[in-house]
């Protein structure tokens, strides 16, 4: 999947869940809050309540939808900064083994297209996943000022719910046939389509090869 469409899925993913988080915490707390205030002048009378019951739900959405918007926005925008910080590793480690040096201090575009773009692909594994979330802890812990403390055992949650999304993402390339950075060309009986593109690429050779013979 391109990094636009991984940003874009994820983005959106983070805003759907830190809204429906923030929309059910801020209605509760707005419940009870508005309960609170009119518990000295409750209704007594059946469209009393029914416009009691009404203003509370006017009431309760307003903050409700208030606050899912602000929490889903401030999820999105730190999981932007994961996933930024992941693939800016991912190019970094793969112009690193396509040949890019800090002594030759080799441009990006001085690199061969190909090999620029197989190591690229090679380094995305787990290790650029935790790493990122190592530094998505430490600018978190920045950001709020955690004491020393805090901050340590922070990045020390960063960096193992990186890994672990960095072992998922790999487990699932794996599974789908396709190779990760640190095993070459690796090819899973999984996922159910691998074995069928195998074979079809197995097919497509040797129709190739008895193609050329047929030449000779």
């Amino acid at each position: 999947m391109s990094f636009d469409k991984r940003m874009l899925l994820a983005g959106f993913s983070a805003f759907t869940c830190g809204f429906v988080l923030g929309s059910s915490h801020a209605g509760h707390l707005a419940s009870l809050r508005f309960r609170a205030e009119n518990a000295h002048r409750l209704p007594i009378s059946q469209p009393g309540w029914y416009l009691y019951h009404k203003s509370k739900n006017y009431y309760k959405s307003t903050y409700a939808i208030t606050e899912g918007v602000r929490k889903g926005v401030w999820l999105a925008a730190w999981t932007s900064i994961f996933f930024i910080i992941e693939e800016s590793l991912d190019v970094f480690r793969g112009t690193w083994r396509a040949g890019r040096t800090l002594e030759e201090m080799e441009g990006v575009d001085e690199l061969e297209l190909g090999g620029l773009r197989r190591g690229v692909d090679k380094s995305r594994d787990c290790m650029s996943s935790a790493m990122a979330g190592m530094v998505t802890g430490g600018i978190w812990s920045a950001w709020n000022r955690f004491p020393m403390t805090t901050a340590a055992r922070t990045i020390t949650i960063g960096v193992t719910v990186g890994l672990g999304y960095g072992v998922t993402q790999d487990a699932m390339t794996w599974a789908r046939g396709r190779s990760v950075g640190y095993v070459d060309e690796a090819e899973s009986w999984i996922y159910k389509g691998a074995k069928n593109r195998r074979k079809k690429m197995d097919e497509e050779e040797a129709a190739a090869a008895e193609g050329l013979q047929q030449k000779e």
